[in-house]
């Protein structure tokens, strides 16, 4: 994980996370947003239904992810923070986490929306 100390080196990091997000095809409806949150139920990742949802690019942006439908789920702020920029299979290893379950859930809810 990167670490970024100086105010300079967060100015350039925010600047290019920014130009990521403009460059992608980030087409996430808020409509689209509540519905994920809903058939979720809470963190797609750990279950944790304490606190916001943050929405967690499964496919990270800086590989190429975006933010659609079929790429968010809900994360809790710790899930969403630790597993960065990470592939998801290999951090839910890590954290030992079922992620049997997790690719399971999405591809259901997936055929479901996208139905």
């Amino acid at each position: 994980m990167r670490v970024v100390t100086s105010k300079a080196a967060k100015a350039r990091y925010a600047k290019r996370r920014a130009a990521r997000m403009r460059r992608a095809d980030n087409d996430l409806t808020a409509a689209e947003w509540s519905t994920l949150c809903e058939a979720w139920g809470g963190c797609a990742y750990c279950g944790t239904t304490e606190g916001a949802l943050q929405k967690d690019c499964v496919l990270p942006l800086s590989p190429g992810g975006r933010y659609t439908v079929d790429n968010v789920v809900p994360a809790c702020r710790s899930c969403n923070a630790s597993k960065c920029n990470a592939e998801v299979t290999s951090w839910m290893r890590r954290k030992r986490l079922d992620e049997r379950a997790f690719l399971l859930r999405w591809a259901q809810l997936q055929r479901s929306l996208t139905s």
